[in-house]
């Protein structure tokens, strides 16, 4: 498959006004959803040399823009608070296009490969957890709206892509990404504010796709020839998501990113948090709006290459989490619960209702203010060995664990480096964990679900799972 770069006038849509000289992008369509308190860009395509006037509905403001020499305009405006109210833009070089449906709120960008792109209606022998009741009842969730971005590939950053925004109702779910859809809606039942979701995902693809062509060059594994990127699956192709799918939607003026992704990049471990940190970077650097929030979600327990038992997977979730440590104003939620024993084959877990408000949680907590919304399950901080026995404290658990018996997924090495089932106690006082094995008297290490797939039940007081961890660096 060679890739194609269409010509510039063929990207850009024209407005429901017949013969108007304003082209927009498809992004900005009726049913949008704009940040609010701030100032959103608009932008399009003239004459040059053409002024073109904004007026939105929401204000008297006429605000005025010439057009460039190339035929860009491109204008910022102000919004107010969050509202219900259906408002209009018009925008007119001399001929009107008029924006209609218009609300007010909060909009997040979603991204990642295919757990991230699996809709409310699931894949093929692939079912989302509560699907048809989610999407029977969407039209209660008047204020959300979602766009979704088709896939694209490129080898050249794009002006635009086509996506237009659609209302939330039985008709429109059932397409609708399942984890942004129930991150959307945490968040609008919890904010009772208008929220806009933009997806732009591809099932299967790496970190490296959603990068840029200069971060690429610095990655000495990398080969950027076009022959070389046309030998790969489109999926695996490094670097035309983000040309096609990320670069054009930089204008819109969005609060924050949500993530899932790092199946493909299994297998490679040690360069995934620096890459990722690069690609957030990138982003954040693209929009120009500060270190905006980035929200992601820790790869779902499954087989991956070295079956069930193996670690290739526990390694980039370990990345994963180290990755937070990385980027400044992000956060991981963890998924090692939500699967059944039954889906150990299956790389698409059903239950993506409490990834979507995991990762609401998150942003509530911390982008949102809400200081009583947990956003963190325990996190493994430290430990000390003592008596044959050692003891494991934790970050987040301030108010100790959901369970004292019938813990699992510990496991405890000694001097062999042999990993054994552990004895887990809980000190209740200290909300510390005592982990040993009679048969192991000088223990060194402790895991925790630290394998490609294995199920934890333990817990934080606000039910979020202790992230899998190991408090050892053994090589296997």
């Amino acid at each position: 498959m060679k890739f194609k770069i269409l010509p510039l006038m063929l990207l850009w849509i024209f407005s429901n006004s017949i013969g108007a000289k304003v082209l927009l992008p498809e992004i900005l369509s009726d049913n949008m959803v704009l940040q609010q308190n701030t100032k959103v860009n608009l932008w399009g395509k003239s004459d040059p040399g053409k002024t073109v006037e904004i007026r939105p509905s929401w204000t008297a403001e006429i605000t005025k823009v010439k057009v460039d020499t190339k035929g860009n305009w491109k204008v910022s405006v102000a919004t107010p608070a969050a509202s219900f109210t259906p408002y209009s833009i018009s925008i007119s070089d001399g001929e009107k296009v008029t924006l209609n449906n218009v609300l007010i709120g909060e909009v997040w960008l979603a991204s990642g490969q295919s757990n991230m792109e699996m809709p409310l209606n699931g894949f093929w022998n692939n079912p989302i957890l509560k699907a048809n009741e989610t999407i029977a009842m969407a039209g209660q969730n008047k204020g959300i709206r979602f766009v979704t971005i088709p896939k694209t590939a490129a080898m050249e950053p794009r002006e635009t892509v086509k996506g237009k925004w659609q209302a939330c109702t039985p008709e429109n779910a059932p397409g609708f990404s399942a984890t942004a859809y129930h991150f959307a809606q945490t968040l609008y039942q919890t904010l009772n504010v208008p929220i806009g979701i933009i997806v732009s995902s591809w099932g299967g693809s790496r970190v490296e796709g959603w990068t840029s062509r200069e971060i690429l060059e610095t990655y000495p594994d990398v080969d950027l020839s076009e022959k070389a990127i046309n030998d790969l699956h489109p999926m695996s192709r490094p670097m035309v998501m983000y040309n096609a799918m990320i670069r054009p939607l930089i204008h819109y003026t969005i609060k924050g990113f949500i993530w899932y992704q790092g199946e493909s990049n299994v297998g490679h471990h040690q360069v995934y948090a620096e890459r990722l940190a690069n690609m957030v970077n990138l982003w954040r650097k693209d929009w120009g709006l500060g270190d905006l929030p980035f929200y992601y979600v820790e790869i779902a327990p499954w087989i991956y290459g070295d079956g069930e038992t193996g670690t290739s997977g526990a390694l980039l979730r370990e990345a994963q989490f180290k990755a937070q440590f990385q980027i400044p104003n992000s956060g991981m939620i963890s998924t090692n619960d939500l699967v059944e024993d039954y889906e150990k084959t299956n790389i698409h877990p059903r239950n993506k209702i409490d990834v979507g408000k995991r990762l609401a949680f998150m942003a509530l907590s911390q982008t949102y203010g809400h200081t009583g919304v947990a956003g963190h399950g325990p996190e493994y901080k430290s430990m000390e060995i003592k008596g044959g026995k050692i003891y494991l404290s934790f970050n987040h658990a301030e108010n100790g664990f959901s369970r004292t018996v019938g813990i699992n997924g510990f496991e405890i090495a000694g001097d062999d480096r042999i990993f054994h089932p552990a004895k887990v106690e809980v000190d209740l006082n200290n909300r510390i964990l005592i982990v040993s094995n009679e048969n192991i008297p000088n223990p060194v290490a402790v895991r925790y679900c630290f394998k490609n797939f294995q199920i934890g039940n333990l817990y934080n007081t606000r039910e979020l799972p202790v992230v899998p961890f190991r408090t050892d660096n053994f090589e296997k």
